[in-house]
């Protein structure tokens, strides 16, 4: 028979399983690549509660929403993936598989709606669960302000910002630590000084080449952003350049003329790494005010140690953002 204690602790686990603010997630039948070992097998019970925005350009749709049995807020993602232009691939598409809808019809000229299989007709689902206000904010449809911030701009109300904000990058620790995404790395050097991790960035399925996308995150901690960069770290700098390229070439056999590194600044995660995409990739962030390119970066700290610390930088901040308020505040923008 149970004793007291061990029946109190049963009747407070069945509270916390049954509690409103966790939803029950279902096993996948696939092994997770994260440290959680469930994950959502579908939506069922989701609510929209708003369409943060859409682009048919990019073929993107992002929600915000929740599931009825949870107080948790959840920002979805949702893409049209590529066509996939592998043999086989083509012969499921070009076959009886996919049914036709005719929509328009003119002497040789026939417009239709084809409807393929399920396999080949995915969306990339990206789900943010429980998000955050910051989540929210960062994905909805807003106007855009361009500011120049100089150097003491930058300690003034830029860093004062970060320090505020205190941005959790957790999601890179575990990656580093190998308690997430360990599966997916495609390259390594664990060199606490110059090393770094490579790996596919979400936003890639690792099947069409001329969409590639890798992310590089240095092993050295403290290192935020471009700004934070002098020559003590152009070791680092190129060493990731040199290994990005050599190992993307093993891999993928892309050659180093047709790939993109560059870092985002201002960047979404206050901690280095670098972005690696193929030049026919117009990836989000790749603009002329995110981006810097690499082999520029360290050109120019090569030119000056404090190249960053004496530059100004251009970038865009959305309406909402909370930087751009604090600039405002400041009396920097009109």
């Amino acid at each position: 028979m149970a004793t007291s204690m061990e029946q109190a602790e049963k009747k407070k686990a069945e509270q916390e399983n049954d509690s409103p603010s966790r939803k029950k997630l279902k096993p996948s039948p696939e092994s997770p690549t994260s440290f959680d070992n469930d994950v959502l097998i579908d939506f069922d019970g989701f609510v929209v509660d708003e369409i943060l925005s859409e682009n048919s350009q990019s073929k993107t749709l992002f929600l915000a929403g929740g599931f009825k049995d949870s107080n948790d807020k959840a920002v979805i993602l949702l893409e049209k993936k590529p066509f996939l232009s592998e043999s086989a691939h083509l012969q499921n598409l070009m076959s009886k598989n996919t049914t036709l809808k005719l929509g328009l019809k003119n002497d040789i000229y026939g417009v239709y709606e084809g409807h393929p299989i399920p396999e080949l007709n995915g969306v990339k689902t990206t789900v943010i669960w429980p998000a955050t206000e910051k989540h929210i904010k960062k994905y909805k449809n807003q106007d855009l302000h361009l500011l120049t911030e100089t150097w003491e701009d930058y300690e003034s109300v830029t860093l004062p910002y970060l320090n505020e904000q205190q941005f959790s990058i957790q999601w890179v620790f575990n990656i580093l630590d190998k308690k997430a995404e360990s599966d997916r790395i495609v390259y390594e050097d664990p060199d606490p000084e110059v090393g770094f991790v490579l790996l596919p960035d979400m936003k890639w399925d690792g099947k069409q080449a001329e969409s590639l996308y890798l992310i590089a995150i240095i092993h050295k901690r403290g290192v935020k952003s471009l700004r934070d960069l002098t020559k003590e770290h152009l070791p680092m700098l190129k060493n990731i350049r040199q290994k990005c390229l050599e190992s993307i070439k093993t891999n993928y056999n892309i050659a180093s003329d047709q790939l993109r590194l560059y870092v985002h600044y201002q960047p979404s995660s206050y901690h280095l790494h670098v972005h690696v995409t193929h030049v026919r990739y117009i990836a989000p962030g790749s603009q002329v005010e995110k981006a810097h390119l690499l082999t520029d970066v360290i050109e120019n700290i090569e030119l000056a140690s404090d190249y960053y610390q004496k530059k100004s930088l251009t970038y865009a901040l959305r309406e909402n953002d909370r930087l751009l308020e604090m600039f405002r505040k400041a009396g920097k923008l009109d």
